[in-house]
């Protein structure tokens, strides 16, 4: 069963990147993104939430998905109104091959939709794909090992419990 929301078409504009590495299930490295072509910038998808890296089994699983996707390959980049973050990540949605990655990441349950406003561009559609992955229980929406805990929450639990032993 195709995902009717992933056939929209692919932007006019954008800036073609290669991948240089994965982060986790949303950040990457890119290579020439302005002027200079060795320069590495990151990248963060935009509109979605992965699990964190130490949330098992699913933030290694999105991480994964993601480099399997991304490896050696070129990809567009598409920003909205807010193109970085408050750390200066470059914010994109990301297509490859006339596939946008954020929504194939959440259809397949390895992210959840968190709306980032003003940047509101693909909302609609990101929100499809989570109530796509939802009524499969595909992912962390799997009911026999679902995500428990928000990876928002989870990241502020563990700055909490750093701040609790003095780190």
């Amino acid at each position: 069963m195709l995902l009717t929301a992933c056939q929209s078409m692919v932007p006019s504009q954008g800036l073609t990147v290669a991948v240089k590495g994965i982060m986790s299930g949303r950040e990457f490295e890119v290579e020439g993104t302005t002027a200079a072509p060795d320069v590495t910038e990151r990248i963060r998808l935009e509109g979605i939430d992965v699990p964190d890296v130490r949330q098992q089994p699913w933030g290694e699983a999105a991480k994964a998905q993601l480099e399997q996707q991304l490896r050696n390959q070129t990809v567009l980049l598409e920003t909205d109104a807010e193109p970085r973050d408050a750390i200066g990540r470059r914010l994109a949605y990301v297509w490859q091959n006339g596939v946008l990655l954020n929504e194939m990441m959440v259809a397949k349950g390895y992210a959840i939709v968190t709306p980032h406003l003003p940047n509101s561009k693909y909302d609609q559609r990101l929100l499809h794909a989570q109530e796509y992955a939802r009524v499969l229980g595909l992912g962390v929406w799997n009911p026999a090992q679902p995500l428990r805990v928000s990876p928002a929450e989870f990241r502020s639990q563990r700055r909490q419990e750093r701040v609790g032993r003095g780190e």
